[in-house]
């Protein structure tokens, strides 16, 4: 390998992987290192912007943490993890669409029986949440367990409120419920506000010089599991949000836009009395069988 140039620098990267065993990494590999090379061909990459290249990245992993994800922030405002999820997400139209899973889901959330009050204790208006799952031909999904959580109406989800002091994580608009014999949930917790996603760090900077903002439209986030059915990951959107049409992470989809209905005091679906104005949101979401295609 010596006297490579410019003109012969890509087939000897290539060339050095043929032993590669493993096909599927074979493929990935080539297929990034000729688009590398290629990209860094089209627009003459200086080694100043090369350099600026690797200290963005090495900045994105300082800040990248048990508490936080700048990986996941930089795929997402770069609209990587909507094309991969769009891509494996291929289902009959009935099924409700995937969207991203973003970087705030905790696995392991608390269980709640259906009726509890998820928000723990998170500022903002109550909102009562109700649904039914059912598969492509209209029937109940049963003991299927459903991811919930959401930022508070300061825009905050609850591990981003952990500190070293508090130790571990006290969570708030977040946990899991199980569907009933009808294939129906219910809960309560507070009314999904809009939100920037974390712009403090390397990906808030590469939004700013890109003239790009930092928000997102108010959502409620979902991840659906149950036996003989595809797992779903997805967002609901609150309608008439002012970012539905410019959210950071491209995560919007038409039929995923539903209308939260606001109520002045009174009784909500659950029978509490509320002395306070409250929004309800019913939505009903369709699950793929496990092997059936697309």
């Amino acid at each position: 390998m010596r006297n490579i140039s410019e003109d012969t620098i890509t087939q000897a990267v290539l060339a050095s992987m043929d032993g590669c065993g493993d096909k599927r990494l074979h493929r990935i590999m080539t297929s990034l290192v000729q688009h590398l090379h290629a990209f860094a061909r089209d627009v003459e990459l200086t080694e100043q912007e090369w350099f600026h290249a690797i200290q963005f990245l090495t900045d994105v992993g300082h800040i990248t943490d048990d508490k936080r994800q700048e990986f996941v922030l930089l795929s997402d405002t770069l609209g990587l993890s909507m094309l991969v999820t769009t891509q494996n997400n291929r289902k009959p139209a009935v099924c409700t669409e995937a969207t991203v899973l973003g970087p705030f889901f905790v696995d392991g959330a608390p269980l709640f029986e259906n009726g509890a009050d998820l928000s723990n204790g998170a500022p903002g208006s109550p909102c009562f949440v109700s649904g039914r799952v059912r598969g492509v031909d209209g029937e109940p999904v049963v003991g299927a367990w459903v991811d919930v959580w959401q930022s508070d109406e300061d825009g905050y989800y609850d591990v981003q409120k952990v500190t070293d002091a508090v130790g571990d994580m006290t969570h708030s608009a977040r946990g899991k419920v199980c569907t009933q014999a009808d294939g129906s949930f219910h809960f309560r917790s507070i009314l999904a506000e809009a939100y920037p996603i974390p712009y403090d760090g390397p990906v808030g900077r590469m939004l700013d010089a890109l003239g790009r903002h930092p928000w997102r439209p108010a959502h409620l986030h979902f991840w659906i599991k149950a036996q003989g059915y595809e797992p779903l990951i997805t967002h609901v959107f609150r309608a008439g949000d002012q970012y539905l049409d410019s959210d950071s992470v491209f995560g919007v989809r038409s039929k995923l836009i539903v209308e939260w209905v606001g109520h002045e005091p009174g009784i909500a679906p659950d029978g509490t009395p509320m002395d306070i104005p409250f929004h309800t949101l019913d939505y009903d979401f369709v699950l793929n069988p496990t092997g059936s295609d697309a």
